[in-house]
């Protein structure tokens, strides 16, 4: 069977040509960075509490399962804003609507530095996880419309880069500086950071050559939605979203549990380096975008999946090394697949584009919160067998969406 080809996105314009941003211009180059510094930005902001958790737990007598809110509150509420993002940002357009959010993301960082309570904490983030919700569907949108087709998918690789980048930062740095300075301080840089990254942004971005400011209704967004997921072909990407991410976060909630324990007894530190192995996922993920590009989105996507249905695998070997190898290839697997999956929302939607990235990012983020906590229960079953077992089965289910969804976009022509 032929390879699908990759359809071009309608125009928003009416009766308007398109100006894309070219590979290899200023405008290009500008905007690609301009997102990589959203996208580092949005997930250093996210996780960087996740090191800090212990500290909560120990500074505020709250417990292990309490002092994790400052994290489950924030991607909660990042979820329900990604789904009303795309429908406010029709309204005020794309360039100032992840700005706000950048920045008032980094200002709620800095005010959990000096906020005097637990309590205080936990309202902030959840505020700030609200505010963060303006950027992924929305940066995934402006790519959409803003880039050339044929060079969407290294756009949506560097992007997808910088989400790395980001959440590996997020973790590392802050465990960092918690340890010399205080968690205070910790968040307290990161949130400086933020800012930083929000001047840069805007500073970078170019304009939308290609939205088209409009008003309407709450009908008219419920069809969009609608519409997006009668699409078999889109249906099966968010598929492959919730799949995809609940296999990775379970994975890598998970192998903590089973590497602190003997025979490895890793200690704290050692175990957050794993963490470093975001690298590959940067690399795979522009490398996947590239790869789009050149051979096709449908040919690279199951790919990448099957990288990270072999990497699962090879984490049942008994040596440290061997499964420390399987992660690495479950990360670059993962980030190849979503970054390609990423591009392709924004070629098959019909119109709309960020009402698709919305739904994208929503099965995205319910597959971390599902899955990830579903792995739980089959840890305590059977231990990383049946981990490796849950997690195999969906990235199984994974590969068929993907050939599913090439084989709806083949008949749609």
């Amino acid at each position: 069977m032929p390879e699908a080809a990759d359809p071009a996105p309608p125009s928003n314009a009416t009766g308007a040509a398109r100006q894309y941003l070219v590979r290899g211009s200023s405008g290009y180059r500008k905007a690609s960075f301009a997102l990589f510094l959203s996208g580092f930005s949005t997930f250093a902001l996210l996780y960087c509490v996740q090191p800090l958790m212990p500290i909560f737990s120990h500074d505020f007598g709250v417990s292990p399962a309490a002092s994790s809110l400052s994290l489950s509150l924030s991607t909660g509420l990042l979820a329900v804003a990604i789904f009303l993002a795309a429908a406010v940002s029709q309204r005020f357009g794309r360039r100032s609507l992840m700005f706000v959010s950048l920045l008032g993301a980094s200002v709620c960082t800095v005010a959990c530095a000096i906020a005097p309570g637990w309590n205080a904490i936990l309202l902030i983030r959840a505020l700030e996880g609200f505010l963060l919700g303006g950027v992924p569907a929305v940066a995934m949108a402006y790519l959409s419309e803003e880039i050339e087709p044929r060079s969407l998918g290294s756009a949506m690789g560097l992007y997808i880069a910088g989400n790395a980048f980001g959440g590996m930062a997020g973790r590392v740095f802050t465990g960092i500086l918690a340890e010399y300075l205080s968690w205070r301080w910790a968040l307290g840089s990161i949130g400086l950071m933020g800012m930083a990254a929000a001047a840069g942004f805007l500073i970078l971005l170019p304009p939308s050559r290609n939205f088209v400011q409009h008003k309407s209704s709450a009908r008219y967004h419920v069809d969009a939605w609608v519409g997006h997921l009668r699409n078999p072909s889109l249906a099966m990407l968010f598929a492959i979203a919730f799949l995809a991410m609940g296999s990775f976060v379970t994975i890598y909630n998970y192998a903590g549990f089973r590497l602190v324990a003997e025979p490895y007894s890793l200690n704290q530190t050692e175990l957050g380096l794993i963490f470093t192995v975001y690298l590959f996922g940067m690399a795979a993920s522009w490398a996947g975008g590239h790869l789009g590009d050149r051979f096709g989105y449908f040919l690279v996507m199951p790919v990448g999946i099957g990288i990270a249905l072999i990497g699962v695998a090879i984490t049942l070997a008994a040596p440290l090394w061997v499964i420390i190898l399987g992660i690495v290839l479950l990360t670059s697997g993962f980030f190849m697949a979503h970054s390609v999956a990423s591009a392709l929302v924004g070629k098959l939607a019909k119109g709309n584009k960020g009402h698709a990235s919305s739904l994208y990012l929503l099965a995205y983020y319910l597959g971390s919160s599902v899955a990830g906590s579903a792995g739980g229960h089959f840890w305590v079953a059977d231990g990383w067998w049946a981990v490796v077992a849950f997690t195999g089965a969906m990235l199984l289910a994974c590969l068929l969406a993907a050939l599913l969804s090439k084989h709806f976009a083949q008949r749609a022509g």
